[in-house]
């Protein structure tokens, strides 16, 4: 068997599994170096299982084949998904951008599946701008740390300061 053959994924393509790659990495990195939930193994896999799914759907033939279908049971398993990272601690939701992001990845996937990956990879992009740039306006402008956000704010810099008081765990 030659190497050739061996790398054959048809009908599947190489440029979109590196696109889910690109765009799952990109997501996955920005939440694994904030310590949140869905780093890279997880996003890279979310965005290439939807690709599959709906790619696959397209190789299908038949009246009772609807890709659209695909789409929508996609967009419920990953509902599932997203609902496992939320929490509620002490009354406030948390989790809740994670979950959209996993959200978004899927969504990638349906983009890339549909033979649109430089699209993809700029709202890849796109989001990963909106995740790095609401902090930073969160950290700078008072504005943008109301409500629910200085809540969490306050109680996670109580935790740290109460973690440095009490010292090192024995």
């Amino acid at each position: 068997m030659d190497l050739h053959h061996l790398l054959d994924i048809a009908p599947y393509s190489w440029e979109s599994i590196l696109a889910c790659l690109f765009c799952g990495s990109l997501l996955g990195l920005e939440r694994q170096l904030r310590g949140k939930p869905v780093g890279i193994r997880t996003a890279s896999l979310i965005i290439i299982g939807t690709y599959l799914f709906l790619a696959s759907s397209f190789l299908l033939h038949g009246d009772s084949v609807d890709p659209s279908r695909v789409v929508g049971q996609v967009v419920t398993g990953i509902g599932f998904l997203g609902a496992g990272v939320m929490l509620a601690r002490d009354g406030i939701v948390v989790g809740v951008t994670s979950a959209a992001s996993i959200w978004v990845l899927a969504a990638l996937g349906v983009v890339i599946a549909t033979g649109h990956t430089a699209v993809a990879m700029r709202m890849a992009v796109l989001v990963v701008v909106i995740l790095y740039g609401v902090d930073l306006l969160e950290d700078n402008f008072k504005v943008f740390s109301r409500g629910v956000h200085t809540t969490i704010r306050t109680r996670i810099l109580r935790r740290s300061s109460d973690d440095e008081r009490d010292g090192p765990a024995v």
